[in-house]
């Protein structure tokens, strides 16, 4: 079960509050950023829109999927177009394309090649 912005939690949680959210969603999304640079070293020397686009993907999908992921092997060998490929493979929940990651990953992709056509 999630809580907030997705923070996973146990199924009895209780209720929380907007501000608690918040800063359930800071701790995660600082522990994402850790493992996606440990993951990924050079997105450390990349624009800013690349961190974030594989940021959230580990933010989604947990730092385990992009350990063992085809994503993070192109990630690092700077293939950006490849890497946007990848990222819009990752539309699957319970064997079914599902629209919300469709729209997500594509947002994501959007974001990584916008960084890489405007040269920052």
């Amino acid at each position: 079960m999630t809580i907030g912005y997705g923070h996973l939690c146990d199924p009895k949680h209780p209720p929380i509050t907007e501000v608690e959210a918040e800063v359930y969603l800071a701790g995660d999304l600082q522990t994402a950023l850790a493992a996606t640079l440990r993951y990924c070293p050079v997105l450390a020397t990349e624009p800013e829109g690349r961190l974030a686009a594989i940021v959230d993907f580990t933010f989604n999908l947990g730092a385990g999927r992009l350990q063992t992921s085809t994503l993070r092997r192109r990630v690092n060998q700077r293939n950006w177009a490849d890497v946007a490929k990848e990222l819009r493979r990752w539309v699957y929940g319970g064997g079914k394309v599902l629209p919300g990651l469709v729209v997500r990953r594509g947002a994501e992709a959007a974001l990584l090649l916008d960084v890489a056509s405007a040269g920052r």
